[in-house]
C-alpha cells in the first residue's frame, strides 16, 4: 500500500490521542494503517526560518518533520493572508477582511518554500493529503516542481458562495490554484457546490457528472466529505475519572437546575454575543425559566491579537454582566461564562450533565462540538441540541433542532422546546444522531477520502 504524506500548518501529536482532537486521531490512524510522514510548521520562529534545519521525530512507522518560519512569514502567511484575509471571507465576513498585497504575496512564498522543503522527503508511490486553508497554494507549487504523485486537499472551514469569494482580489488565480489537486474535500454539500460554481461561473470550466471538474485534460474531484468524530471513543471518554468527577462537581453546582452548553473559541464567526442575547431572551419570553436554567460557554480565546477577536471579548463580558445584572440571584447566575478550556475527558462530563447543547455559529465548517456532545449522553436520559443551520453539522444532524442564530426569539422558542422536551422524543432524537455518528465516524471520513484518492490515475 502507498504510504501516506500529510501537510497541515501545525502536526500532531503521534502519542496520547485521547488528548487530541477527533481529526488528529483520525490522521494518526491513516498514517499508522500505510506508514507515513506528517510535515508543516514546528511553531517555532527563528531567522533561519523555512532555510532553517528540519526537526525530525515520530514513531517506527510514521515520521514527523517541521520547520521554522521566519518572523515576516508569520505576519504576513499566517497573522496576514491566513487569518486575516482568508478567514473572514471564507466565513462571508467581507466586512472584516483586510486586502494587503504583501500579506498575498507573503502566502505564496510560505506556500512555495514548504513544497521546496517536502518536495525532497515525497517518495515516487506516496500519496499526498494536504490540510486546511493555509495552503491552497500548495499542490501548485507542487506540481511546478515535477510532483506528480497524487494530491488530496481538505478544508476544514466553509468555502463561500461564489459571489461572496468573487470580493478576495485575485481569488480566481488562487481558486485555479487549488486546482492543482487531484481531489478537493469539503465539510459540507453546500460549501462544495460553492466551490463548483465558482469554477464554472467564474473560470468556465466543465461539470462532468455530480462532482467532476474538466481542467486542462485533468479530471478534478470536489465532493463534500463530512468529518467525523471517533463517537465510540468519545462516549468511553465521558465514563472515564475525569469525566466523572466534572460531572460530581456540575451537578453539585446546579443543586437540581438545568444547564445549557455551550463551547466554541472566541472567534465571531461563532455567532456568541447573537447566543447570549438568545438566553436573554429566553429568560424574557419563558420567565419560568428564571432561577432555573443556566447557561454555560466555555470561550478559550483564539488568535488574540488579532482586533475583532479583542473586541468581541470585551462584547461578551458586557453581556454576561447585563444578562447576570437584569436576572441573577442570590442563589443562581444566568451565565457563566469562561475564557479557559478543559481537557477533553473532562468537557465531556460536562456535557453529559448538560441538558442541551448550545450550538449557534454564524458560520461553520462542520462542527464537532455537536457531535461531542450527542457521543458523550447518557441513553437512558439523553439532552437536546440547538444547532445552527449554518453549521455543516446541520447536513448530518437533522434530528437536533435546527435554528437561525440570528433570530433571538427563534433560538430562545428552539431552547424552551429543547427544555420542555418529553423523555420518549429526546431518546427518539438522540439514537438516530448517535447511530449516524457512529456509521458516520473520523475513521469512515478518513478512508472514503483516500478511497477516492488512490482511484486518481
Amino acid at each position: 500500500m502507498s504510504r501516506l504524506v500529510i501537510v497541515s500548518n501545525r502536526v500532531g501529536p503521534l502519542k496520547d490521542t485521547g488528548r487530541a482532537g477527533g481529526l488528529a486521531v483520525a490522521l494518526v490512524d491513516a498514517l499508522n494503517e500505510t506508514g507515513g510522514l506528517w510535515f508543516g510548521w514546528s511553531g517555532g520562529i527563528s531567522e533561519e526560518g523555512t532555510f532553517g534545519p528540519l526537526q525530525e521525530g515520530g514513531s517506527r512507522k510514521v515520521s514527523m518533520a517541521t520547520i521554522d518560519m521566519t518572523q515576516a512569514d508569520y505576519d504576513e502567511f499566517y497573522v496576514g493572508f491566513a487569518n486575516k484575509t482568508l478567514w473572514p471571507v471564507l466565513h462571508y465576513r467581507l466586512d472584516l477582511a483586510v486586502f494587503d498585497r504583501r500579506a498575498e504575496e507573503g502566502y505564496r512564498r510560505v506556500n512555495e518554500r514548504f513544497a521546496v522543503r517536502l518536495r525532497p522527503l515525497v517518495q515516487s508511490d506516496d500519496i499526498i493529503w494536504v490540510h486546511d486553508y493555509h495552503f491552497l497554494s500548495l499542490a501548485a507549487e507542487l506540481r511546478a516542481m515535477d510532483v506528480g504523485n497524487p494530491i488530496g486537499f481538505f478544508l476544514h472551514i466553509p468555502f463561500p458562495a461564489p459571489e461572496i469569494l468573487a470580493g478576495l482580489p485575485n481569488a480566481a488565480t488562487l481558486v485555479r490554484r487549488m486546482l492543482a489537486y487531484d481531489v478537493i474535500g469539503f465539510q459540507s454539500k453546500r460549501c462544495a457546490d460553492n466551490f463548483r460554481r465558482f469554477a464554472i461561473e467564474e473560470l468556465d470550466l466543465v461539470l462532468e457528472g455530480e462532482d467532476v471538474l474538466k481542467v486542462e485534460g485533468r479530471r478534478v474531484t470536489a465532493r463534500a466529505f463530512p468529518i467525523g468524530i471517533d463517537a465510540a471513543g468519545y462516549s468511553k471518554q465521558a465514563m472515564s475519572p475525569e469525566a466523572r468527577r466534572a460531572m460530581a462537581r456540575m451537578e453539585k453546582l446546579l443543586n437540581g437546575r438545568q444547564q445549557i452548553i455551550g463551547v466554541d473559541r472566541i472567534d465571531y464567526s461563532k455567532g456568541l454575543p447573537e447566543r447570549f442575547r438568545a438566553f436573554e431572551r429566553l429568560l424574557e419570553d419563558y420567565p419560568e425559566n428564571r432561577g432555573r436554567v443556566s447557561l454555560m460557554q466555555v470561550a478559550p480565546p483564539s488568535r488574540s491579537e488579532l482586533d475583532a477577536y479583542v473586541e468581541i471579548r470585551r462584547e461578551l463580558e458586557e453581556l454576561t454582566g447585563h444578562v447576570n445584572g437584569r436576572f441573577g440571584d442570590l442563589d443562581w447566575v444566568p451565565i457563566r461564562y469562561m475564557t479557559r478550556s478543559f481537557q477533553r475527558r473532562a468537557l465531556a462530563g460536562i456535557y453529559r450533565s448538560s441538558r442541551v447543547a448550545l450550538v449557534t455559529p454564524l458560520r461553520d465548517g462542520m462542527n464537532l462540538v455537536a457531535k461531542e456532545y450527542v457521543a458523550a449522553q447518557r441513553a437512558e436520559d439523553p439532552g437536546v441540541v440547538v444547532l445552527s443551520r449554518f453549521a455543516g453539522a446541520a447536513e448530518q444532524m437533522p434530528e437536533a433542532l435546527i435554528v437561525n442564530p440570528h433570530s433571538a426569539e427563534g433560538v430562545a422558542a428552539s431552547l424552551q422546546h429543547a427544555l420542555t422536551m418529553s423523555l420518549e422524543e429526546r431518546r427518539q432524537r438522540w439514537q438516530a444522531l448517535f447511530d449516524r455518528l457512529c456509521e458516520e465516524d473520523a475513521a469512515s471520513w478518513a478512508r472514503s477520502f483516500m478511497d477516492t484518492l488512490r482511484q486518481v490515475h
